[in-house]
């Protein structure tokens, strides 16, 4: 995983798992997500998310809830990965003002 902690910046595939875990969501959930959000440009497989999943828990950005009932494990998004989101979010829109400050408001 290449996101950059200290400059803000997420990969797309980082910043779309944080984005589908503001509701608790499973991994097969959360590749569905990405998959319908982006309109199939990003597609998923089970090694890189679950890859992602395990960085992330590391990082304290999403963690797994336990419903005692043993299905499909879910996770949601944590205060930590909230404000990586929106860190991401301001990022974002910086980089669009640039780009249309030079471009002259073309975007």
């Amino acid at each position: 995983m290449r996101d950059s902690v200290k400059g803000g910046a997420l990969t797309e595939v980082t910043f779309f798992i944080l984005l589908s875990l503001y509701t608790p969501n499973h991994g097969y959930g959360i590749m569905k997500f990405i998959e319908e959000k982006t309109q199939g440009r990003l597609v998923l497989g089970a090694g890189s998310l679950y890859g992602a999943i395990n960085t992330l828990q590391e990082r304290s950005w999403i963690t797994p809830l336990d419903d005692g009932k043993g299905r499909k494990k879910e996770y949601v998004i944590t205060k930590t990965g909230k404000e990586m989101a929106d860190i991401e979010i301001k990022r974002l829109k910086n980089l669009i003002s640039i780009a249309e400050e030079i471009m002259g408001g073309q975007v």
